[in-house]
């Protein structure tokens, strides 16, 4: 449980309120309504919990870690913006929708769901995603038609059957994902950083010029959006990704800025669930002037010697299978193999 300083008094005038639901399956005691603010993130870990098991997705997300998560949302409002399905007063599922612009890119309108085991095959997240879908073109409306709208879902290729819904009402494949684990962090590489590039222990004072790097660095990623304020304050605060003492930071020695970096961390509470001890070799990039010098393989390196200090016995991480600088081949040679595909489906808005 959330202690009271987790869980502010919240008022709010749509808080909990019934939805009217076109098409929703007549399942006696179902009801769909609107978020009602912290209470509701106890039963919001549940769901995630049953939902990412019925998938076989690996999660550990702790009612901390979706206050933390909901204390930074951008252009994403809980109370209009969520639904949730309820069946004799308890939670089986729910949605949120939010939206972004990627770099000259198209203006995307994302969402997810999750739903219990028990309430699958019942119709009750079609419901769900048609009313997130009508929800979000309300959102759309408001937005200039200056550029292509699009809805989008990111999600795990073994949630087999939120993918066939997702196909069959009218949402494709428009970019696929790998998950990589290096399954033992024996014989590491000795990958030599580049002449002029030296790491550096990383202090409060680099915090502004990591995330600037970083935010650089992947301008020209498949995807990309601008960061907000909101953004980076959110990432000081997730105490999961925000680890720097296991950071790898690559500094050019000769003009004081960051060349590369590797935003190593470790998921206690998933190494719990799962009796495992990994770490993840993420946050990977390297500034263009400095790629193809041999730095991503360095830092790469030197986060597994890191991560194997720490007790690790494996490494993972994620990439985009398309990623124009060839960072599978890198991650391959530094160890990684494939376990795993996800997807980010797309539908014409």
């Amino acid at each position: 449980m959330l202690t009271d300083t987790l869980i502010p008094e919240v008022t709010h005038p749509d808080a909990g309120a019934v939805l009217a639901v076109a098409g929703a399956p007549k399942i006696p005691g179902l009801v769909f309504r609107r978020f009602r603010g912290p209470a509701d993130y106890d039963p919001m870990a549940a769901v995630i919990a049953a939902s990412a098991d019925a998938d076989n997705i690996e999660r550990a997300d702790t009612v901390e870690d979706i206050a933390l998560a909901y204390a930074h949302l951008t252009n994403s409002d809980p109370y209009r913006d969520m639904i949730f399905a309820e069946v004799g007063g308890q939670v089986a599922g729910y949605a949120r929708g939010w939206w972004y612009e990627e770099l000259d890119g198209p203006r995307l309108y994302g969402h997810i769901r999750f739903l219990a085991p028990a309430w699958r095959g019942l119709d009750i997240d079609r419901a769900m995603l048609r009313w997130m879908e009508s929800r979000l073109r309300e959102v759309a409306a408001t937005h200039p038609a200056d550029r292509p709208k699009f809805f989008q879902v990111f999600t795990d290729q073994s949630a087999a059957e939120w993918v066939a819904l997702l196909e069959s009402e009218g949402y494709a494949p428009a970019r696929y994902g790998l998950e990589m684990v290096r399954p033992s962090l024996d014989d590491i590489p000795d990958f030599p950083l580049p002449d002029g590039i030296e790491i550096r222990p990383v202090l409060p004072e680099h915090y502004r010029a990591i995330w600037d790097a970083d935010m650089e660095a992947f301008r020209d990623h498949w995807g990309f959006s601008p960061p907000t304020e909101e953004d980076y304050q959110g990432w000081l605060a997730n105490p999961t990704l925000f680890q720097p003492e296991l950071w790898q930071i690559g500094w050019d020695v000769a003009t004081d800025e960051v060349a590369g970096q590797v935003k190593t961390f470790i998921h206690q509470a998933e190494n719990e669930k799962y009796h495992r001890c990994r770490g993840y070799t993420e946050g990977i990039s390297v500034r263009r002037p400095y790629r193809r010098r041999g730095l991503a393989r360095a830092l790469i390196a030197a986060s597994l010697r890191a991560q194997r200090q720490r007790g690790m016995t494996e490494s993972a991480l994620g990439v985009d299978s398309q990623n124009l600088s060839g960072a599978t081949r890198v991650y391959e040679d530094c160890g990684f193999r494939t376990v795993r595909r996800t997807a980010t489906f797309r539908k014409p808005l």
